[in-house]
């Protein structure tokens, strides 16, 4: 499945017409075809620990959920399908009740400090926890709290990379804890530095 070519209906088409921008989409969309995930986007996935996901409602009204989990909590199957353990949270159950009457989805995942998006058509399967032992083995995370009430494994049918624009930096906790390591190493040395020579000083 073409990203583009499902994503521009004949009212999208007929918008970017008006507005100017159809002929460079349509070359876009002969170029926009990748047949599976390819090494760059299996690299991104795993380094996730959130992403947004649409459903579509008996109420005809679209449904936006965040998932969240440590990171690598989204597992690759291979390069068509990708897996979570679906946790317990409120148990307003909307996301997984649209999904069994409309198992097609849009996920987005983000990443603030690279200013990447990418942009997934799906289609989802709910797996019970009880139906496949292996599956869950493979997909649980490890050394996380949680507790899990079903698997969800999504089908991939097409991607694309949004624009970078208008994405504002931002890095969680561990990441700044990482980056400022070595200056906070270099603050602890000097400071040990400085207490040897004082210990020395008040010996003379």
């Amino acid at each position: 499945m073409n990203y583009l070519e499902t994503a521009f209906t004949n009212t999208i088409k007929k918008m970017q017409e008006k507005i100017g921008s159809r002929n460079s989409y349509a070359r876009m969309e002969q170029m926009s075809y990748v047949d599976g995930l390819t090494d760059y986007e299996i690299e991104f996935i795993t380094q996730q620990d959130s992403f947004y996901m649409a459903t579509h409602g008996e109420n005809d009204f679209p449904y936006v959920q965040h998932r969240g989990g440590p990171q690598g909590f989204i597992k690759i199957i291979n390069d068509s399908n990708i897996g979570i353990v679906d946790f317990i949270g409120n148990r307003q159950y909307i996301s997984v009740g649209n999904i069994i009457n409309n198992p097609k989805v849009a996920l987005i995942m983000v990443s603030y400090p690279r200013k990447a998006r990418l942009k997934i058509y799906a289609e989802a399967q709910i797996i019970e926890l009880k139906d496949d032992d292996k599956l869950y083995e493979f997909l649980k995370p490890d050394e996380y709290k949680f507790r899990p009430e079903r698997m969800i494994v999504f089908n991939i049918k097409a991607y694309d990379w949004n624009c970078p624009q208008h994405i504002i930096p931002r890095f969680t906790a561990a990441e700044i804890e990482e980056a400022f390591a070595p200056q906070k190493k270099y603050i602890t040395d000097l400071e040990n530095q400085i207490k040897d020579l004082k210990e020395i000083l008040s010996k003379k």
